[in-house]
């Protein structure tokens, strides 16, 4: 699988306006499913008004994809700050330069900040946006799907009970 943390992140507005855009997973655990952005975006200021969202990860190779559903909430600031100081130096000075989903006046804009921004830290620690950091999704069910040649696909999805139980129903195809 060319990319597989690549995952669909699908959110919608207080009014059910959707949107879907592609993130990469950073982190997984008991807790949830973990991914980083800049909280003044489309997808932070979605995730705002409506802190519920879907993922979806597509492997075409094997056949093979994962649904999951569940409420959102930032991660707390000493794991996005633990996160962002282990990313390059470019993908640092990218969020910092990034006021990301406004519109720009033209990419040399952008290029010119990125340089002033390099400019002013070198030498020294880029810090930590105020509006950028990590979100985790924590599910309240998974679809797992199998294809198959006759179009009769495998599809399970397991819902927690909360007693440490799982409901699984298979779904028709």
């Amino acid at each position: 699988v060319y990319e597989p943390t690549a995952m669909a992140l699908a959110t919608a507005t207080a009014a059910g306006r959707p949107s879907v855009r592609m993130v990469l997973l950073k982190g997984v655990d008991a807790q949830g499913f973990v991914f980083y952005s800049n909280y003044e975006s489309q997808k932070g200021r979605e995730l705002a008004e409506n802190p519920r969202a879907a993922l979806l990860f597509h492997w075409a190779e094997p056949g093979r994809q994962v649904r999951v559903t569940g409420a959102v909430e930032r991660v707390p600031t000493e794991e996005s700050a633990r996160y962002f100081a282990s990313r390059s130096r470019g993908s640092q000075l990218g969020a910092l330069a990034s006021r990301q989903s406004s519109v720009l006046p033209n990419r040399e804009s952008l290029d010119r900040l990125v340089d002033q921004l390099t400019r002013e830290h070198e030498g020294r620690d880029i810090p930590l946006p105020a509006y950028w950091g990590g979100y985790r999704l924590t599910p309240d069910s998974f679809e797992f799907w199998q294809s198959r040649p006759s179009r009769l696909h495998d599809r399970l999805r397991y819902t927690p009970q909360g007693d440490g139980r799982w409901l699984i129903e298979r779904l028709a195809p």
